[in-house]
């Protein structure tokens, strides 16, 4: 919707939007107008609601499923609720207190890591994801290759600190000691620095381009690179989830099918970590409703984050997933804080 549309948006019109929003979230049901008219608490017509529902639906703001009379908004919608109309939920200071208490508990990095993702899930009755920092991933530094005999080929990477790790992978042919130089070189120019999970989700991403529009040297790279960075040499979870289990109790996301992909993807973690790496360098909270997120499988949800910082730098993103009629107005403002206090306390460990 253009800017001008919104500006074009009645006070009228905002409020009956804003009430059918805060109604459908409540339980993912399309509002009729006589509810809507009760929840807006205007005195309206039904045919006056009819034709402001009308107007938003033109706008792309609702629209009005096969099965019902009612309408729902649509992601686009939910935007202009999220940037126009929410009023946030003041978090009052026993619940600060109590998760600066939950982390003032344990002492090491790890476990107040899985404490801040299993705080968020119990808060939100959502999915907490927390990013472990930065300077506890690896990170790759440099990486060689070596002929062996017939299509083995020896991997020596680099990570962290001076750290090697050697790997023997099977290609689908010999290669010269020339070739593998040159794959050598394109990875270490292209990925030297970046976490191994995004190293891997990037050799995804390229063997999703068509074959005939890579080059040899391309192609090369990414049949080894997938090889080697398959199961990366003491890589532990970058990313660690609590409460995935609580979105099947939201029937949007009890499809079968559709909880399949979703949990397969919780599972395997890289296209949440992908979404969290874009994340570190934006700056406070981020929210990203269905589609906005560019991963198919979170289409139906909504990704609420925040950065949090050790020493004024930016080590890692946490954030909640849910369905994208979740409540906006309390999720935001517990993830800001839970991102403050983590930070904080991660700071005081020094």
């Amino acid at each position: 919707m253009s800017d001008k549309s919104q500006n074009e948006l009645s006070e009228r019109n905002q409020a009956l939007l804003k009430a059918l929003v805060q109604q459908y979230m409540l339980d993912g049901q399309p509002v009729g107008s006589k509810n809507l008219a009760q929840a807006a608490n205007l005195k309206v017509s039904p045919a006056t609601i009819r034709n402001v529902m009308a107007d938003l639906e033109s706008l792309g703001l609702v629209s009005s499923p096969h099965t019902s009379a009612g309408r729902v908004p649509t992601n686009q919608g939910l935007r202009f609720f999220v940037d126009s109309l929410l009023t946030i939920e003041h978090i009052n200071q026993k619940k600060i207190n109590d998760i600066r208490d939950t982390f003032e508990a344990v002492s090491d990095t790890q476990t107040m890591v899985a404490s801040a993702s299993e705080m968020l899930s119990g808060l939100t009755r959502l999915a907490g994801v927390v990013m472990v920092p930065r300077s506890q991933r690896t990170a790759l530094r440099h990486v060689e290759f070596l002929p062996l005999s017939d299509s083995r080929v020896l991997a020596i990477l680099v990570t962290n600190e001076q750290e090697v790790h050697n790997r023997v992978i099977t290609l689908n042919r010999q290669y010269s000691e020339a070739e593998l130089q040159q794959v050598a070189n394109y990875l270490n120019e292209k990925f030297s620095g970046a976490d191994i999970s995004t190293v891997r989700q990037s050799i995804i991403d390229e063997m999703q381009l068509a074959r005939e529009n890579m080059d040899n040297l391309m192609a090369r790279a990414v049949e080894m690179a997938e090889k080697v960075f398959e199961e990366p040499a003491g890589q532990e979870d970058s990313v660690v989830m609590a409460g995935e289990t609580n979105l099947m109790q939201f029937k949007e996301l009890s499809d079968i099918d559709n909880l399949r992909k979703l949990f397969a993807a919780f599972n395997e973690k890289q296209e949440i970590i992908h979404l969290l790496d874009q994340c570190l360098h934006n700056e406070g909270i981020q929210i990203y409703i269905g589609d906005e997120s560019g991963y198919q499988v979170l289409g139906d949800c909504s990704v609420v984050t925040a950065p949090y910082s050790v020493d004024n730098q930016v080590v890692g993103v946490l954030g909640v997933i849910g369905p994208t009629r979740m409540s906006y107005d309390k999720v935001i403002p517990i993830v800001d804080i839970t991102a403050k206090v983590l930070g904080a306390a991660l700071n005081s460990r020094g």
